[in-house]
């Protein structure tokens, strides 16, 4: 049975009553969507912030592949499975984007028997959250423009704009292009481009925003462009902020949903890892701190992004800090990253999952010995594993001192994943004082694009032209503070997506830096990396379908 199908016979709970039943959320303090999904008050979770806090536990993955690896699946999972073992526990994800549903990579609501329902709303429009950021997003950009048509009085340099437009869709056609084309009426003609709504720093400003008050600030500091004297010009120039907190105020509630075992779960926020900081909102994870003992969230992709942004980006603003690590790997995938073509990661190969190791290796080393965290790696169990690769797997971890556990959450929901929830509780619950960050708040932007490059990547340095040296120094001059946030591909320690497995003594090219003065950290372009995917050649748009009734097929 497919995804959808075992979502769409899931037996969901109203969500009011597991509101109050699991959470002691009385109805009063939520806004329900339907029956399913609610959005929490914020005054309400503003009155917990001051409340002991639960242990918070990452999930993150080795560098991901075409065989899949289900980080979310496992999330879910593993959330699942701390509640059948007498925990008090939640979930919090990020919310899917349309382009990746519509692309290649399909939904994110996890897999099986250990997904997030409805898996259909909240794959597709669910409450309308990234609607709102494009259309903040966008109405800025519609102001810098008019304010350039209606006399500039502010200055503005039209070859110095950096805002860009957004949309939430896979259109590479879009990426570079010219507004203002048709004569007068219809301003001044200039280079623009769009990026998907995941890589907007409206979307990073909301996910590490804790209050409207600090949205408006933070929206009001966004740098549209320069005057043509080099002076920034911010949102708040333009009187924008105020609108564009409007807009946002109810996309700042969290949202909350459930499991397929009827387990309260957060789903807000959805910045990409790849180009963007890739965790979910800030407020919910607070809020989920504060409303259990146990908080199982996700970073995207592999822990070289994700994980590493969680850390020296969320982790860092908020002062959280995790106290377990799961590390999800697939044999599939490590045969992969061995040289082993897709369509032959099912069948056994002990020697190209030998040669595909070292990912795993490295991204337990960096986890444990870079940032401090004690790790446990989830292996996500597919039918076609055999048990001499199992054993191979799990010998290799143990000789490094740590543990990997076998999970079925897949096809069992949380009972397949108890083995590894309650490792989970054994690691969280011993006090962890070797946490640290990857680098010093004061070093300067270089040295910290390649301290991540160097240190988790097994780079042997980074490059980039003058122009980016440049602007580098000046920011780290005006923006000493801000964390790095870098894009590159997902694929690969490297910029170059073929490079499997653990390449080392590379050199890491950083192509464009982009300034995100509200969500206040820098972002690092390297290699070929583009802020607006493409579609691929079959998309998986061309499956999916409604019938008469309105039931939905070919989501996954």
């Amino acid at each position: 049975m497919s995804d959808i199908a075992i979502a769409q016979k899931a037996k969901m709970r109203p969500i009011l009553g597991l509101a109050a039943e699991r959470l002691g959320i009385d109805a009063e303090h939520l806004d329900p969507y339907g029956h399913y999904k609610a959005k929490v008050s914020l005054e309400y979770l503003a009155s917990r912030r001051d409340l002991p806090r639960g242990k918070l536990i990452l999930v993150t993955a080795i560098s991901p592949t075409p065989a899949g690896e289900g980080k979310t699946t496992t999330s879910v999972g593993l959330g699942d499975a701390l509640s059948l073992i007498g925990k008090k526990a939640m979930i919090c994800l990020r919310e899917p984007a349309l382009g990746p549903c519509f692309g290649v990579k399909g939904g994110a609501a996890g897999g099986g028997y250990a997904q997030v329902v409805p898996m259909e709303d909240i794959n597709l429009h669910f409450t309308g959250d990234f609607h709102a950021i494009a259309a903040a997003h966008n109405l800025l950009a519609a102001m810098v423009d008019n304010h350039i048509h209606h006399d500039n009085t502010l200055g503005i340099d039209n070859r110095q704009i950096s805002w860009r437009r957004t949309m939430d869709m896979n259109d590479r056609a879009l990426r570079e292009l010219v507004v203002g084309l048709g004569g007068t009426a219809n301003g001044f003609a200039r280079q623009d481009g769009f990026d998907i709504i995941a890589a907007s720093e409206v979307m990073a400003i909301l996910c590490l925003s804790r209050s409207v008050s600090e949205l408006k600030r933070r929206l009001g500091n966004i740098q549209v462009g320069q005057t043509r004297g080099g002076q920034p010009v911010l949102a708040r120039d333009l009187k924008a902020d105020g609108a564009m907190t409007a807009l946002l105020k109810d996309a700042l509630r969290p949202n909350l949903v459930q499991t397929m075992e009827n387990n309260p779960v957060f789903v807000h926020g959805g910045p990409f890892a790849n180009i963007a900081h890739g965790c979910n909102t800030l407020v919910a994870t607070e809020a989920a701190l504060s409303l259990s003992d146990y908080v199982v969230t996700e970073a995207g992709f592999g822990a070289d992004l994700g994980a590493e942004k969680f850390i020296d980006i969320k982790c860092r603003k908020a002062e959280l800090k995790p106290d377990a690590v799961v590390l999800v790997a697939t044999i599939r995938a490590l045969k992969y990253h061995g040289g082993v073509p897709v369509k032959e990661v099912g069948k056994e190969n002990l020697e190209a999952l030998r040669a595909g190791l070292p990912n795993l290796e490295r991204h337990l080393h960096n986890l444990r010995e870079c940032f401090g965290l004690p790790c446990v790696v989830a292996i996500n169990h597919f039918t076609a594993d055999t048990a001499a690769e199992v054993a191979l797997v799990q010998q290799r971890v143990a000789e490094l001192g740590a543990q990997a556990v076998i999970c079925r959450h897949w096809a069992e929901g949380g009972k397949g994943a108890t083995e590894l929830a309650q490792k989970v509780v054994e690691l969280a619950d011993q006090p962890n004082h070797s946490f640290r960050f990857l680098y010093p708040d004061d070093m300067p932007l270089w040295d910290k694009i390649s301290a991540v490059a160097t240190q988790l990547y097994g780079a042997a340095g980074i490059s980039a032209d003058a122009k980016v040296k440049d602007t580098l120094a000046k920011w780290t001059h005006l923006y000493p503070h801000f964390p790095v946030c870098i894009a590159k591909t997902q694929s690969s320690f490297s910029a170059d997506a073929a490079l499997r497995g653990a390449p080392s003594g590379h050199i890491l090219p950083i192509r464009e830096v982009r300034l995100s003065r509200g969500a206040e950290f820098v972002v690092a372009i390297a290699g070929t990396m583009m802020t607006m995917p493409g579609l691929p050649k079959v998309p998986a748009a061309e499956a999916i379908d409604v019938d008469d009734t309105g039931k939905i097929s070919g989501l996954f």
